[in-house]
């Protein structure tokens, strides 16, 4: 089975989305935040704060040539992962690109008390989230599906993507 890669703006749903889609299938979740985190040792914020977001990025796209080699798991990549066509090459390589989308005020709810996330920290949050969301968009369009996280419970988008997913295995 080809991977399940979910995409979207931070808040979109992409951990949670993730989890209950790997915990179905029973597959393996890999978080690329995560695994970028492990190779710095210090979290996203602290990257951002100490090497600078291009550091990150080069790191991160170091992440995605690993991870896109694996076969039959969920990837759930930062939000910003799209924004390097190399990575979506890669993604897409052996997986499915599923783009989770949320409006910038529902992502504003779900970030409200969440001060971790180095590209909101300085301004008026929602502002931020839209000037970023409109430049991220053409990229997020180029995903393979786009699942509205903002009508749909974590669990319905889950299966949401489920379905695709296996129906297009079926067709492959």
């Amino acid at each position: 089975m080809k991977n399940i890669v979910l995409t979207g703006f931070m808040g979109s749903g992409k951990t949670t989305i993730g989890k209950l889609i790997a915990e179905k299938l029973d597959i393996e979740l890999i978080d690329t935040d995560s695994e970028v985190i492990k190779e710095f040792g210090m979290t996203i914020d602290k990257i951002f704060e100490v090497h600078g977001e291009k550091k990150f990025r080069e790191v991160e796209t170091k992440v995605i040539e690993r991870v896109s080699k694996l076969e039959n798991v969920v990837i759930s990549t930062g939000g910003g992962v799209v924004l390097n066509p190399e990575n979506v090459k890669l993604l897409r390589e052996n997986g499915v690109i599923y783009f989770l989308y949320a409006p910038a005020e529902s992502i504003l709810k779900r970030l409200k008390d969440d001060d971790t996330r180095p590209l909101l920290k300085n301004g008026d949050k929602l502002s931020n989230i839209i000037r970023l969301l409109n430049m991220r968009m053409p990229f997020y369009k180029n995903c393979d599906f786009e699942i509205n996280t903002d009508i749909l419970t974590p669990e319905l988008a889950a299966e949401k993507i489920i379905s695709i997913h296996l129906a297009k295995e079926s067709k492959r």
